[in-house]
Order: structure tokens, then sequence, then C-alpha cells
């Protein structure tokens, strides 16, 4: 079930293998409270636009988010799964790894992959090989659409031959996240 989680989660996992997200929307909620909103249920629910009666069923499990609710809930209990502190911190590790961080990403290319102008797409895998300040780039993102910018920008870099060279920009390409890793 690869959308489950979306590309953000995906990536975040990828990059932060021992700070995956809680599976239940119990802990999930109970994270998200005590660390985005430091513990306090009067701010997630307003975040939430829900009672704050709401959250506090979340958390102790008489209900569960659904919707909207649990798939914003999911994102914010990856999110505080790592500190700013801690995705500058693994950053630096990987701008200084260079042209060569040992990242790949696979971008699938079957009916989910198009450049702007062209429909003349063979059907097979992209597989990327980030660099280091691409991948830093990646641990620093705030949300899946920057990831996405980021992800345009190496296909970019992939397609023109390097940086530098061709004329192919991040605008060109559009895929789908769900036929996106990393490892």
């Amino acid at each position: 079930m690869a959308g489950f989680k979306g590309m953000f989660g995906r990536i975040r996992e990828a990059l932060f293998p021992s700070r995956k997200a809680p599976v239940q929307s119990t802990t999930q909620a109970e994270h998200v409270r005590e660390r985005k909103y430091g513990g306090n249920t009067k701010a997630m629910a307003a975040a939430y636009n829900v009672a704050p009666r709401t959250v506090l069923r979340w958390i102790d499990g008489t209900r569960h988010p659904k919707g909207a609710d649990a798939e914003r809930l999911r994102l914010d209990a990856v999110d505080v799964q790592t500190t700013e502190r801690g995705r500058e911190r693994k950053a630096k590790q990987l701008a200084k790894l260079g042209a060569h961080s040992g990242i790949t990403a696979r971008v699938g290319r079957t009916r989910t992959f198009e450049i702007q102008g062209s429909d003349a797409v063979r059907a097979r895998d992209i597989h990327l090989a980030l660099t280091g300040d691409q991948a830093a780039a990646l641990a620093l993102a705030e949300d899946e659409g920057e990831m996405r910018e980021i992800v345009g920008e190496a296909l970019a870099d992939y397609f023109n031959g390097g940086g530098g060279y061709g004329g192919f920009t991040a605008d060109d390409f559009e895929y789908d996240v769900d036929d996106f890793d990393l490892s």
C-alpha cells in the first residue's frame, strides 16, 4: 500500500529509518499533541477544526480520525518524529557525501511520468542517483511540495546529462507520487 504514507512519509522514513511514525492513530494523536502542540489539546483541536473532546477521544481510542483528519494526522505524526535539529544534522552529513550520496530514487515512468510537450515516453523506471545536496534538501524539506520540486530537479539533471547540460527544468516533469521510492 504505497500511497498510505504519501511521498513525504516514505522519504522521511527512508532518510530517518529509526524515526518511523507509529501505526496506531491513538499513538499518532498523542505524539502530535505532545510534540507539535506542546501538550495543548485545545491548540491541536483548533488546528484540526474539531472539538477538544474529539482530540481526547482520538488519544484514548474511543474514536478514530477519518478522511482528511486521518491523513493530516499521519503526516503530522511522520513530521514530529524528527526534530528540526535532527534534520539539519542529517542534511549536513548528506551534503558532505558530494556527487555520490549512495541514496537512490526510483520514479515509475509507465503512464505516470510525462515530459511536457511530449507523449512519446517508453515504459520503464527511472533510477536517480541523488547527490549529497539533493539528499540533504530532501532531509530539510518541510512538505511534499518541496520534496516534489527536489525530485523534479533530480529528474531534470538526469535527462540533461548532469547539471548544466540540456534545457529541462524541474517544472518539465510530472509523476505519480505513489509510483516513487527512495532507498
